[in-house]
């Protein structure tokens, strides 16, 4: 299991993020599992990730996106 960042984890910002990435694949019915699959992550890094456990790197942001069939801008706007 990919551990947390020990000075990150459950920042505000990280906990928002991971909501919003959850939101948008719980709309379009997908799983975790599926979603690290097709991105090419780990299955418990992505759920650290929906958790706000990691400082996600843009990079990662990009795979999940792609992913999930949107834009890394989707992350941040309204729900």
């Amino acid at each position: 299991m990919a551990k947390p960042s020990p000075s990150h984890a459950g920042c505000p910002v990280l906990v928002d993020l991971g909501k919003r990435i959850r939101f948008i694949r719980e709309k379009q019915g997908l799983s975790q599992e599926s979603v690290a699959f097709t991105s090419g992550l780990d299955r418990s890094y992505y759920g650290g990730v929906e958790r706000g456990d990691h400082n996600v790197a843009v990079v990662n942001l990009e795979k999940i996106a792609n992913a999930l069939g949107v834009g890394i801008k989707d992350f941040f706007g309204k729900r």
